[in-house]
């Protein structure tokens, strides 16, 4: 352990959301306390931090940033202390350091080892719509898998799984949650939807837009007929781009939270 840590503070004037899906993807956890984010390393934060500001530019949105160094106190334990459970529907999702919740299905998933935990919108909209269109032996796959979460949850459900993911790290971290959950996935692989086994009865995409609308063509490919399709990581800006870009499906059930939304297709 380090003996001082590098602290990284971001203040964004608006889209805290944005921000704190920007910097889990190139740090294992975020704090939210108040109106900053805060993530800490002992490695120097100041190509994340320039990386923010770049990001905010693009977006038009103002930004301020601070790093400071200080002396450890075991400040990934006081992450883990700040971390809650969630309740999605009939899915009570919790790191491994709290206890499960009689009358659910508890799902196992570590923040500081993942890629999504449950409490961002666009997940919560997945773990929702899985509860309504996975059956006992549902073909799933979990395209851009990161922690696992969805197609472990898919699993628990009854459905058998496949994950894939461009970035490896995240495959090993979504490798370890299905261990941790005592859940099987049948197949795994680096890359995206284009290089799918088999046609699915279920896919679920939890991206952003951009890349939702690059991999149109394999997601609609992969599915099976009558198959459903969960797409979500859209903001309110994008979402009528996608309807009208997936208009050969048909939209069958809409989830919308904040400023994000989750859509689900029927070929």
């Amino acid at each position: 352990m380090c003996e001082k840590y590098f602290e990284l503070c971001v203040y964004p004037a608006d889209k805290s959301a944005l921000f704190s899906d920007f910097l889990l993807e190139f740090t294992d956890a975020v704090e939210e306390n108040g109106k900053k984010l805060i993530v800490r390393s002992c490695e120097p934060l100041d190509i994340v931090e320039f990386g923010v500001k770049e990001y905010a530019k693009k977006l038009g949105i103002e930004v301020k940033t601070t790093i400071s160094q200080k002396p450890n106190e075991d400040w990934v334990k006081k992450y883990q202390e700040s971390v809650q459970p969630v309740i999605a529907g009939n899915f009570y999702i919790r790191p491994s350091w709290e206890e499960p919740k009689s009358g659910f299905i508890d799902i196992i998933i570590n923040p500081a080892l993942a890629f999504g935990s449950g409490h961002h919108e666009s997940t919560y909209g997945c773990l929702l719509m899985l509860q309504r269109y996975i059956g006992i032996g549902s073909r799933l796959l979990d395209v851009g898998t990161g922690s696992g979460i969805l197609a472990i949850a898919a699993s628990k459900l009854g459905a058998i799984a496949d994950i894939c993911d461009t970035d490896p790290e995240a495959l090993k971290a979504a490798h370890k949650n299905f261990a941790e959950n005592s859940v099987k996935y049948k197949n795994s692989w680096s890359g995206s939807v284009g290089t799918a086994p088999i046609k699915y009865s279920v896919i679920t995409a939890n991206i952003i837009a951009d890349v939702l609308l690059a991999i149109k063509n394999d997601l609609i490919n992969a599915l099976n007929e009558n198959g459903i399709l969960i797409l979500s990581g859209i903001l309110d800006k994008y979402a009528k781009q996608i309807k009208e870009q997936y208009a050969a499906l048909s939209l069958i059930d809409e989830f919308s939270e904040n400023e994000w939304h989750t859509l689900v297709y029927k070929r």
